[in-house]
């Protein structure tokens, strides 16, 4: 990967890839075990792993066989059935790990390899069968002849053992190779030469065991884990318009008849009502958003809107605010936690900071609560009916009371009661023919 974070944390469709593994055995009753090798402790803390699942730490790593054993005396302890999994193979599906159990213990197999047939075999190691279907060896491509190089069956690196099989065979390998490593295809030359049986399921579709290496392999992860993701959100009645430039991460919720516009991003554990439209350009983090509201090209961020409500286009909601019912948030509108009642319009060109305002104000453009006086945060508060004319500032900490109206231009640091007009003006001055005068004194000193 080239890179200094672990490969098994990189993320694909919003998730890390162990993430995604993880998540796929979830679903499978029974004990989970995470061996865990460079950084572990990152990676112990990036899965959120419920108490009970134990970890395991590969001191060297050497080989896949190597691996299982930093596991086997826990493994000694439950004996029963136990799927191999590995960590960089992040589009593995719950159906296709039950499939393969269900496969293994219908035919009482000692060991059951998940396979796929691909078009170009080249690199992976082919399984070869006996008469009957069963598996005969895994052999790879530096050690096959031109006949099995033929082969279009692959390894995928996913198995599922009976344990004392395992254990035993995990006893009886050699790192007898090149890299001096301690292989899992090892152990299945093992039972086939001690008779036991081995099978494979084989997929026909290839996705599911394609791993990850690199950052173009990490992109195409990443795009079918998207398009399976979308597909599932659009079975539940949402409507995706261009599905290719619309990325949602997999906590997301949305409600029926929503209908999401390109170029959209919606992450973290943001949930989305019905009939709610997002996008065009839309970025959507951790927020929740009621149902019937509409966000066009904006930001948001750790937020609540409202029902009915309207964001954008070119607003930017940031952390900690809260959008009220019938609110309404207009071009290059920044809102940083504060509360905008219900049915207020924010309309332009404004900076909402550490704010609390009623229902039915009215924000005219260019308005400004200075919240900061570059140590402390202060709090501004407007309560309901008030109107706030355009290009006002409001030196915070002040409280505009309920129907007052701040005229356009003013800047204030005191109180406005309920119902008052606060004005802070420079009185105007005009001067009758000035212009045309300056204009010819200019003519002449330029002459």
């Amino acid at each position: 990967m080239k890179s200094s974070l672990p490969k098994v944390l990189h993320q694909a469709a919003g998730q890390t890839l162990i993430g995604h593994v993880f998540k796929a055995v979830s679903v499978i009753k029974g004990n989970v075990g995470v061996v865990l090798g460079r950084d572990a402790e990152a990676v112990k803390k990036a899965l959120h792993a419920p108490s009970n699942v134990r970890f395991f730490l590969q001191k060297q790593r050497l080989g896949s066989g190597h691996a299982v054993m930093a596991a086997s005396s826990w493994l000694r302890q439950k004996r029963s059935t136990l799927l191999v999994l590995c960590g960089d193979a992040p589009l593995i599906q719950q159906d296709t790990l039950r499939a393969l159990m269900h496969r293994h213990r219908q035919e009482r197999n000692a060991a059951t390899l998940l396979s796929a047939r691909v078009p170009n075999p080249f690199g992976y190691g082919r399984l070869v069968r006996g008469d009957t279907g069963r598996v005969q060896a895994i052999v790879e491509e530096k050690d096959a002849s031109a006949v099995q190089r033929q082969i279009n069956e692959i390894n995928s690196g996913t198995y599922c053992f009976e344990t004392p099989d395992l254990l035993k065979a995990l006893s009886r390998i050699r790192p007898n190779n090149a890299k001096g490593e301690y292989y899992l295809t090892d152990v299945v030359d093992y039972l086939v030469k001690q008779e036991k049986p081995v099978g494979a399921m084989c997929l026909d579709n290839a996705e599911d065991i394609l791993g990850v290496n690199n950052r173009c392999e990490l992109m195409a992860a990443d795009k079918i884990l998207r398009e399976r993701l979308l597909e599932k959100i659009m079975a539940g009645g949402v409507t995706i318009v261009d599905p290719d430039t619309t990325y949602i991460d997999p906590q997301v919720q949305i409600g029926r008849d929503a209908v999401v516009y390109p170029q959209t991003f919606i992450k973290g554990s943001t949930k989305i009502g019905g009939k709610t439209k997002i996008g065009p350009f839309a970025y959507v983090d951790n927020c929740r958003i009621d149902d019937e509201v509409e966000i066009r090209a904006s930001f948001l961020y750790d937020s609540v809107v409202g029902k009915k409500a309207k964001i954008g286009p070119y607003a930017h909601v940031r952390p900690g605010t809260k959008i009220e019912q019938d609110a309404r948030v207009g071009n290059f509108v920044e809102i940083k936690k504060s509360r905008v009642g219900r049915s207020t319009k924010v309309s332009h060109l404004t900076y909402i900071g550490d704010a609390s305002l009623g229902a039915d104000v009215n924000v005219g453009a260019g308005v400004i609560t200075c919240n900061y006086d570059g140590t402390n945060k202060f709090q501004t508060t407007i309560d309901s009916g008030a109107f706030i004319g355009s290009n006002a500032n409001l030196i915070a900490p002040i409280h505009v009371g309920k129907g007052a109206l701040v005229g356009a231009g003013s800047t204030l640091n005191q109180n406005v009661p309920a119902n008052a007009l606060a004005l802070e003006r420079s009185a105007q001055s005009i001067k009758p023919g000035w212009v045309k005068r300056h204009r010819a004194k200019g003519k002449e000193q330029r002459a």
